[in-house]
Formats: structure tokens, sequence, C-alpha cells
């Protein structure tokens, strides 16, 4: 693969990823994708149903944008095998958190790089979320700053929401939604090497093989 690196966008308004993006120093544009997520199929396991609304997600934008490197993501959190997405409203966060009280976790996040020419890799990454027991007024104060409404399981661990969190297990940017290495896992597969002060590099995936990541 040669040339120069292709624009970046990311499929995907939420300010976490962007601000995570930022941090490697990348320049990027954004780009969400305009369509409404489906729910998981009858069956579904978590990880494979993140990983294909990442994919649903990069596929609508690199529609848009073939000429970009695309990357989108999906992050859910799991409570004894059900999938608790967005809240709908304070009621449900509510709800929700009163569920997540005093129990571990799961998050999964699928993350989807789509280059130029159409060359995809999707992965997932699983993080363990424990949260401390909950009293009925911290989770309506919690609530009532707003900011549960629109995080997967209704909190964010870089937030208010890190009050809650006794321990996690995994990678603590994937609870936030886009796990790091993962991502550049990813980006290797496609045939682009991240490089610090934040460049990509273009790479033969052939040569080498692609940076080592646990799996789910």
């Amino acid at each position: 693969m040669t040339g120069a690196t292709p624009p970046i966008v990311l499929a995907s308004a939420s300010p976490r990823r962007r601000d995570l993006l930022a941090r490697l120093g990348l320049r990027f544009e954004v780009d969400p994708p305009r369509q409404e997520e489906d729910l998981p199929s009858p069956g579904e396991d978590p990880d494979a149903y993140a990983g294909r609304i990442s994919a649903a997600k990069a596929a609508e934008v690199a529609e848009r944008r073939p000429d970009a490197l695309v990357l989108a993501a999906d992050t859910v959190v799991v409570l004894d095998g059900e999938v608790l997405g967005k809240p709908a409203d304070a009621a449900e966060a509510r709800a929700m958190l009163a569920r997540l009280s005093g129990f571990e976790h799961a998050v999964y996040t699928g993350v989807t790089v789509l280059a130029p020419g159409g060359s995809r890799a999707t992965g997932t990454e699983l993080t363990r979320v424990r949260f401390r027991t909950l009293q009925r007024e911290e989770i309506d104060a919690y609530v009532a700053t707003g900011e549960p409404l629109d995080k997967a399981g209704a909190y964010g661990i870089q937030e208010y929401g890190a009050t809650f969190v006794e321990g996690v297990s995994g990678c603590y940017f994937n609870v936030m939604g886009l796990p790091v290495v993962r991502l550049l896992a990813l980006l290797d597969e496609v045939g682009w090497a991240y490089r610090v002060p934040g460049r990509l590099r273009a790479v033969d995936p052939a040569a080498a093989p692609p940076r080592s990541v646990p799996g789910p």
C-alpha cells in the first residue's frame, strides 16, 4: 500500500470516542451514521451483536466516503445475559442503575475499520466492571445530572459515574467506548500502522502479523 494517508472518518457522534482519537493525535472528521441501530437478534451473543452493529455503521458511512479510512464502534452493557442499551428516559436510567448496583457486568465494544478499496477488519473487546452498592438517593442525583441518558447501561465511567465503579478488569478505554489497542490492531489488519506522534504509516498486512490483542 502506497500513497498519502487517506482522510480518517469517525462514524460516531460520541464525544468520548472523539476525545480518545484526538488524544492519539490523529486528525479526523466526524460523520455519524444516520440509520437506527437494530436490536439484538434472538439468541445473538452480545459480542457478535456489537461487532455486527459496528460493521453496519462503518458500511453506511463508507458509502458516502469511499475515499476515507472509516472507523466505527458500538458499545453495549450486558448484565445476566441481557443487553442494556441507552435508556429511553430518566425512569429507565434509574432502573438500569439499580440493577447494576452491587454486581459485576460486562461491557462489549465492537470496532470496525473500513479502508478505501474495501479492506475491512472487525473485532470485539470485553471488559468487566464491578459496581459498589448504590443508594437510591445517589441514583436519583446522578440521573438528575443528565449524564446517563446518552450512554449504554446509563453511566459514564470517565465522569460522575466513576464514583460507582469498584473495579475494572480489562481495557478501561473500552468502557469509554473505544478500545484503543484493539483499534490499532484492526488498523494494522487493513494496512495502516499507528505511530507516535499521531501518524498512520502504510504497511503491507501480509509482511507482518497484526498487533496481538486478547480476545473477548
